[in-house]
């Protein structure tokens, strides 16, 4: 039957419509050669194929010339909040060696401090530049030989409108980190988060229990080496139905094996 025309199409214009889109197979005829095991530089992948090569497209490193610059200085999202060069100015000038570097990236200002100094610090911000909001303490796991951890402090001064970033470094023969739960009374909660995922201690914390995870679990579950899918046996859970036992293993079947006490999986 053949197609009907278009009636959008102008009546003279009715013999150019479009050809139909062919299958994945055809249009992608060209490349087929290099689809099929070829080289990774092939601009499709084509789903009617069963074996080929995972396409793997990257920006050439020439291409990021001036990248780095170009992001530390010119960002559409950021905000004059983030802007405090007299903030930075009265920390290195109070804190001369304590202040180890100042970091402008994105249109945000990151301040690295001596870890035995957060607290003063902090105190400094609270109570002569008024940064009175501590917004949020977060961790990361930069997984190195040296300084392995870092412990960053996100806070606010509500009615200047304005906000600054602390960090320390943490090593990993030595996660332990002054408290600010004197300074901010709500970094409570977050430094038992950071203890209870990364494993990095606030000296002088009033309740330095895990948060998420058991008091027994032997486990940081936010650090890098911890595996995806749990370790089988560290955290018993709860059983498939009321008569069944504890699961040992939160993903048993990734592991290769089957809950024995799941209806569906039970012996014929």
């Amino acid at each position: 039957m053949p197609e009907t025309p278009d009636p959008d199409l102008a009546a003279g214009d009715a013999d150019r419509q479009p050809e139909p889109t062919p299958p994945p197979t055809v249009a992608l005829a060209p490349v087929a050669g290099a689809l099929v095991g070829g080289p990774d530089d092939a601009p499709f992948v084509d789903p009617a194929e069963q074996a080929q090569t995972l396409k793997f497209h990257f920006t050439p490193r020439a291409a990021l010339a001036g990248e780095m610059e170009r992001l530390q200085n010119e960002n559409p999202h950021a905000k004059a909040t983030w802007q405090v060069p007299k903030v930075i100015a009265a920390l290195q000038d109070r804190f001369a060696d304590a202040v180890t570097d100042v970091v402008g990236y994105a249109g945000e200002t990151t301040v690295f401090v001596e870890k035995g100094a957060i607290a003063d610090v902090c105190l400094f911000l609270r109570d002569e530049v008024g940064f009175d909001y501590l917004t949020d303490i977060g961790t990361v796991d930069r997984f190195t030989e040296e300084d392995r951890f870092e412990v960053f402090y996100n806070v606010c001064a509500l009615k200047a409108r304005k906000r600054i970033r602390l960090k320390v470094l943490v090593d990993e023969e030595d996660p332990v980190v002054p408290t600010v739960t004197g300074v901010w009374k709500g970094a409570n909660w977050h430094e038992r988060e950071a203890w209870d995922m990364m494993g990095i201690r606030f000296s002088g914390h009033p309740d330095m229990r895990r948060i998420y995870m058991p008091e027994d679990f032997e486990y940081h579950p936010a650090r890098k080496e911890f595996p995806t899918l749990g370790i089988p046996g560290s955290l018993p859970l709860p059983p498939n139905h009321p008569d069944g036992e504890l699961q040992p293993d939160p993903f048993p079947r990734a592991h290769g094996q089957i809950p024995k006490d799941l209806s569906t999986d039970a012996d014929d």
